[in-house]
């Protein structure tokens, strides 16, 4: 066994050897069958020069073999496509070998029935050589099977292409054992696929049972978010750990090991599909520009640099107080660049990859910000940075207000006054009737932008996109109650009536830019969130989810602690501040038309909130802030 398990570290050279050898004597073989079953005798060709021809027939094989790319393929891959190839290939070959008889002129001795057989044999000889090399290599790889006893027992929802390959590679894995396919589709139930029989959903309960099943694997790559919610909803009740995997190309290619199985996320809990993104829109503000990105290693930062870098800016400029954060978006940006040079992607088919430059240092640094921007020649911003955390801004109001406040004003006016094209602030829904200081100081920043772009004299498009939470970000519940469902409890939920809105990274990040390319300045943008979320539900999900119950106190394994609400924070958020918020183009985006402060009065009213700021006067501030800010009412245990 130790020298068929030194085959597998051969070279690539020698593995193809072993297998072109191996071919050699199998397409041989398959002559010599054909005839000696088509003659009824064991055959010996009349003479060396028949014998010559017959054997011409594996060069051939070979060469048609090499040429249709059978030796570049992974031979524990195979896979329906490289059956194709086989048939394909053996056709090719078999057709030259008959134009080579017939010009030899030999029909008489060569007779037309072996042309048949040789070709049934040959296929059946080369694709059994690689199921059997498949199957020892595997075996090689992960040893002999598992006592059933070992296995995890596990349904497989889903009976299409993707579930199918994923039986296979969980049996030849021996990790799992497939007990049943689930499926919606009426027509396949009691049908069996590998032997596996197909049920229907309403069997789960039963089969989780009777068969003590460990995991059910969602197998629905080509499956709709809402369609997969509903699914995950119904699975809610079993209390037995779902998963999904990947789709069905990366794991026919072998691109993807079951070790890629991975827990639904949050995207999968929340059912909300993406809407494709108008290229235009993404490009306008972006292609060949100098672009530069505050808070770059935040999450919306981040993912915002990883958005633009995919569109193809001259100059890609990084801006971030934390010298960690760029150092972390520094690496994956130039990773992501390699990738679409790798790829041909189209930001980079002219030869020409984006600059990619890092600025350390606060936006409150006037100096700084405009050296920046002169320096880099920035023609977009995107104003991403800002504390965002409402408990630990409560408890620290004066550094929220310098950062989220002031350093808008600062990079605003530095904008202004040179020129920059566009200018899109990244908001919150907390900056609409706010309890807190963090949701007034986004608001203030929101009126900077509104006063800045009323002025006569303002060249910039300033406008402002506004929405709620974003999954898996730092401050994320999602990412908080997975860590502690991980950790066994309990999960904290902070009142059990509280709800909030939920989006993906990636799809906020698409749609600031695209909102930002639809501004014509002063405009409040509204990302349509969807339906918000009660958190207490996404916690219960989450749990049972995970394979575990939730524990009411009689019996369960994690608990749900209510913690109380935190200083300055809301059972709902809003998105408006008004009830006037119109349609645009994009079916996501709305526009809202809210009053704002001049910008000369509402500099005025700064110097004094400067002032009781320089005195570190909380009580003041928040009095101030009631004057100013339309709508602010802070929360009674910080009054």
């Amino acid at each position: 066994m130790h020298s068929i398990h030194d085959l597998t570290k051969l070279s690539r050279q020698m593995k193809r050897f072993v297998l072109v050898a191996g071919d050699s004597f199998l397409l041989s073989l398959a002559v010599w069958l054909a005839f000696s079953i088509r003659l009824g005798e064991f055959y010996i060709p009349p003479d060396l020069s028949f014998l010559v021809l017959l054997f011409s027939f594996p060069v051939l094989g070979i060469l048609t073999f090499d040429r249709f790319g059978l030796y570049r393929m992974v031979t524990r891959f195979v896979g329906p496509s490289g059956m194709r190839r086989v048939i394909y290939a053996t056709t090719a070959a078999l057709f030259i070998f008959g134009m080579i008889v017939l010009l030899a002129q030999l029909p008489g001795v060569f007779p037309r029935s072996a042309f048949i057989l040789i070709w049934l044999i040959s296929i059946l000889l080369i694709l059994g050589s690689r199921q059997l090399a498949a199957h020892v290599l595997d075996i090689i790889e992960t040893g002999p099977p598992a006592k059933e006893d070992d296995s995890k027992n596990v349904l497989i929802y889903g009976a299409g292409s993707a579930g199918n390959l994923l039986a296979h590679e969980l049996e030849s894995r021996k990790s799992h054992n497939v007990v049943g396919f689930i499926d919606n589709d009426l027509s396949l139930w009691g049908q069996k696929i590998r032997g596996i029989k197909v049920r229907q959903p309403d069997e789960i309960g039963l089969l989780i049972q009777d068969r003590k099943i460990k995991e059910i694997l969602l197998a629905l790559p080509s499956l709709s978010h809402q369609e997969r919610h509903r699914i995950l909803r119904s699975l809610e009740v079993h209390s037995v750990a779902v998963k999904t995997v990947p789709g069905v190309a990366e794991i026919a290619s072998g691109q993807v090991a079951v070790s890629d199985i991975r827990p639904v996320s949050a995207d999968d809990l929340l059912g909300r599909a993406p809407v494709p993104p108008d290229q235009s829109l993404l490009a306008q503000d972006i292609k060949d520009k100098s672009v530069l990105i505050t808070g770059a290693g935040g999450s919306i930062g981040s993912e915002l640099a990883r958005q633009v870098l995919r569109i193809g800016p001259k100059r890609l400029v990084l801006f971030d107080i934390s010298e960690a954060a760029l150092y972390d978006i520094e690496i994956q940006l130039h990773d992501l660049q390699e990738n679409l040079i790798e790829q041909g992607h189209e930001s980079t088919d002219t030869g020409k990859t984006s600059e990619i430059e890092m600025v350390l240092g606060s936006v409150c640094d006037n100096a700084l910000v405009r050296k920046t921007i002169r320096f880099f020649d920035v023609a977009t911003i995107y104003h991403a940075a800002a504390y965002k955390h409402v408990p630990i801004v409560e408890d620290n109001p004066v550094s929220g207000l310098a950062n989220n406040t002031f350093g808008t004003l600062a990079i605003v006016e530095a904008a202004r006054d040179l020129n920059v094209s566009r200018f899109v602030l990244i908001s919150t829904d907390k900056a609409v009737r706010q309890t807190n200081i963090m949701g007034a100081s986004k608001r203030l920043a929101e009126l900077i932008l509104q006063g800045a772009a009323a002025q006569p004299d303002t060249k910039t498009v300033f406008t402002m996109v506004r929405f709620g939470n974003v999954l898996a970000s730092s401050g994320s519940v999602v990412r908080r109650f997975t860590k502690q469902i991980q950790d066994g409890g309990p999960v904290t939920v902070t009142h059990p009536e509280i709800v909030r809105y939920f989006m993906s990274i990636p799809e906020a990040a698409q749609l600031v830019i695209q909102a930002g390319s639809m501004a014509s300045g002063g405009d409040v943008f509204v990302l349509d969130m969807g339906e918000p979320v009660k958190i207490d539900n996404l916690a219960r999900m989450m749990i049972q989810l995970s394979g575990l119950r939730v524990d009411t106190g009689s019996g369960g394994d994690v608990a749900i602690e209510y913690t109380g609400l935190r200083p300055g924070e809301k059972l709902y958020e809003e998105l408006l501040i008004g009830e006037d918020a119109v349609a645009t183009d994009h079916s996501r985006i709305m526009k809202s038309n809210e009053p704002f402060i001049p910008f000369a009065e509402l500099l005025e009213n700064f110097e004094d909130l400067k002032v009781l700021m320089e005195r570190d006067d909380a009580s003041k501030i928040r009095d101030l802030l009631c004057v100013i800010v339309d709508g602010y009412q802070p929360s009674p245990q910080n009054v």
